[in-house]
């Protein structure tokens, strides 16, 4: 019989990396309550139509990545792709008030080729501003992703890009579709495929021979009528007055339709071929298409899995101990004795992973030091006896001291501010 294991493009996350990746999402929940945001969730499978009708129906997510649900009745349903649209969905179905400090955190689907960074279910933690105007919603949320990089010790490039109304993508549109018909046989095949149906993507082209030709194709900026210009440049002051270094990328669209305005990515050397760490943009239009009333917006999307690629490349990530202390004592006689002082040592130390070990009274410290504990809770005869607990710092230069067990949560307690 053959072993069975988890399906290709989808992965298990177990011990240290669990544990690395829980306090990543930490991390990033509390960056987002710091800016405001509150968290939505949102089904991981939504109607077939949703992601259709937002992310473009000729875009290759939809045409050829999208995981299909069978059920009864006309409508499919589809496991998300990703999770704009399924949070402007709610913001409609349940009529929330505008504004609305969206941040989310869960599994996407796409049936793409595996590779590194590059996953069939993979992990997103993203936000959605739905109200802020622009530009300081976007420089908003642009800053938060800095207060990311930060925290964690990174340091990605951001480009940016502004793609004006949809009156003014099409007048460029039918230039750039004259221009690369003129020159098709230029074109790489995925780009040929792209003309027909969704000329924007070939700017996306990383083929050397298609960038080349793209150095002399129309640029979408000479399309942008004042009004976008200047609110182009607005954005570009609001970054340079918070100290946000960027680039200009006159060839960055994203892959999906919703977007007008302003699109940025964060991408990253040690990520090869699938340099995108965090993008997004503003979608202005997004709640009319689907139905609502119209509400500026914009948002950004990380992926987990490329993100700790990252910080694994840059040396930034570090497996947590297994034990914050260990239960050092010297009656091995009764698991249940023993159980009944752990249970008191965890209510003790709520925010410590308090664990006990096997062995006489120096094995055990031996193992709590190979288990990376900061400090070994040291019962013996005599403490039990007196209802007093000994503290050895592992991994301080501090003094072994020994104190009441009734004391031990107090002791650990912060010093008062004055």
């Amino acid at each position: 019989m053959n072993a069975l294991s988890a399906p290709r493009g989808m992965h298990d996350l177990v011990a240290p990396g669990s544990e690395i990746r829980q306090r990543l999402e930490h991390t990033l929940i509390e960056l987002a309550h710091n800016y405001g945001f509150f968290p939505i969730r949102t089904p991981l499978a939504e109607q077939l139509e949703l992601f259709k009708r937002s992310v473009g129906e000729t875009t290759d997510i939809v045409e050829k990545e999208m995981y299909l649900l069978q059920q009864e009745g006309s409508r499919q349903l589809a496991l998300r792709p990703e999770n704009t649209a399924g949070c402007v969905r709610a913001l409609l179905q349940h009529s929330l008030p505008l504004p609305q400090k969206l941040y989310y955190l869960g599994p996407m689907f796409r049936y793409e080729r595996p590779q590194a960074g590059r996953y069939r279910q993979f992990h997103q933690f993203g936000v959605e501003f739905f109200g802020g105007e622009a530009p300081v919603a976007d420089c908003e949320i642009i800053a938060l992703c800095c207060a990311i990089w930060n925290r964690l010790g990174m340091n990605p490039r951001l480009e940016i890009n502004y793609l004006g109304s949809r009156e003014e993508r099409r007048a460029f549109n039918r230039k750039l579709v004259a221009f690369l018909q003129r020159h098709e046989d230029r074109l790489d095949s995925d780009s040929r495929k792209r003309l027909g149906r969704n000329p924007l993507r070939v700017l996306d082209s990383k083929h050397p021979d298609t960038l080349a030709l793209l150095d002399h194709a129309p640029n979408l900026h000479d399309f942008l009528q004042p009004q976008s210009r200047a609110a182009f440049e607005e954005l570009q002051q609001g970054l340079n007055r918070l100290g946000i270094a960027y680039t200009i990328n006159p060839r960055l669209v994203r892959g999906l339709d919703y977007y007008n305005d302003l699109v940025f990515e964060w991408t990253s050397e040690h990520l090869g071929a699938q340099a995108a760490v965090c993008a997004g943009g503003r979608y202005d239009q997004l709640c009319a298409d689907l139905g609502g009333g119209g509400a500026p917006a914009t948002g950004f999307a990380l992926g987990l899995e490329r993100l700790g690629l990252i910080l694994e490349s840059g040396g930034l990530l570090s497996p947590p101990p297994q034990a914050d202390a260990v239960l050092v004592w010297a009656n091995q006689g009764d698991a249940f004795d023993k159980l009944d002082l752990l249970t008191q040592l965890r209510a003790a130390l709520p925010r410590m992973r308090v664990v006990g070990v096997t062995g006489n009274m120096h094995k055990q410290l031996n193992k709590a030091d190979k288990l990376g504990a900061r400090l070994a809770l040291i019962v013996g005869a005599s403490e039990r006896e007196s209802g007093q607990v000994t503290l050895k710092y592992l991994r301080e230069e501090k003094e072994q001291t020994t104190i009441p067990l009734a004391t031990l949560a107090s002791h650990f307690q912060p010093e008062p501010a004055d």
